[in-house]
């Protein structure tokens, strides 16, 4: 019994909550990864996991395993790291989460220069713009806008830039509003947390003047791209990033209003898992994507981020 790939094979199994999810990850047949387990508990005397017909239940012993088998393999997976060069030659399946916009306006117009520097990545790139349990979903880094999950450790690699939008469409229809009491009369385009499910207020500030505003809305959805297509066929005001929102100003299709009032920056972040040991090829994306974002006209951040 290879003592090294059992333990990879049961902290696998652990992370996503059965043996099936583990057996495809792993890329082993389930009967094959069944075996390795109870082999596993037969040589050291315990049961490590109860089955059941929809999951699998990590008894007490194989809880405390488990905390030492993460601590022994991230042992030997950095001290194989330490013999490359500069722990820049990753291998493997790095499995990233993000939304939509990120990876349309960040990621996808520079990714071939990451996978060219690293030609041993494989990237499976998925766009969820919820919550998610990276161990579950066995997702090595998500990159997320926001309000941070805090079981995640997190760093920060740019930030979403906000203005006020509507169309010109509206704007004949009800005017345009250049203060607050006028604002208030006016209809919004809503933008539902994924966090919460609830339309998401507008912070508002002007010259040390703070306020928080949430108009009635026509419609809310929980998606970038219906929020400023609602907004561009003249549903209302809204809320969106100046990166999405410039081409269709230069287009003469929507109009920033309420220039006076500044809106906060929301933090766009890389997110990792804290219970594990920062691998070879987390480093070096959530370094290249710093990269990218710290030199990207709407999401840069100052000052620049130290890597990791």
């Amino acid at each position: 019994m290879d003592r090294l790939v059992s333990m990879q094979a049961f902290t696998r199994v652990v992370d996503v909550g059965g043996f099936g999810r583990a057996a495809k990850s792993l890329d082993l047949p389930k009967a094959t990864l069944t075996r390795m387990i109870q082999n596993l508990e037969t040589h050291l005397g315990v049961k490590l996991v109860h089955r059941t017909t929809r999951r699998i239940n990590v008894t007490t012993d194989g809880a405390a395993y488990y905390e030492r088998c993460v601590r022994i393999l991230a042992d030997v997976e950095e001290a194989e790291q330490s013999l490359t060069l500069d722990n820049e030659s990753p291998r493997g399946t790095l499995a990233v989460d993000t939304t939509s916009a990120l990876a349309q306006m960040v990621l996808m117009p520079q990714l071939h220069d990451f996978l060219n520097a690293y030609p041993e990545l494989k990237l499976e790139l998925t766009v969820n713009g919820k919550p998610i349990d990276l161990l579950t979903e066995g997702v090595d880094v998500a990159l997320r806008v926001g309000v941070l999950d805090e079981s995640m450790v997190a760093r920060r690699i740019g930030q979403v830039k906000l203005a006020f939008y509507a169309s010109p469409i509206y704007l004949r229809r009800f005017g345009t509003p250049h203060d607050l009491t006028e604002l208030a009369r006016h209809k919004a385009v809503n933008l539902l947390s994924n966090r919460t499910g609830r339309e998401t207020p507008w912070p508002l500030v002007r010259a040390g003047e703070r306020s928080e505003v949430l108009l009635p809305s026509v419609i809310s959805t929980n998606d970038a791209d219906v929020n400023l297509g609602c907004a561009v066929e003249g549903r209302g005001i809204t809320r969106i990033s100046r990166a999405m929102a410039e081409p269709y100003v230069h287009s003469g299709r929507l109009v920033e209003i309420m220039t006076e009032w500044q809106t906060d920056e929301l933090p766009i972040s890389a997110m990792y898992p804290q219970n594990r040991h920062l691998s070879a090829k987390v480093r070096v994306f959530v370094n290249w994507a710093a990269e990218i974002f710290s030199n990207h006209p709407h999401f840069g951040t100052t000052p620049r981020q130290v890597a990791v």
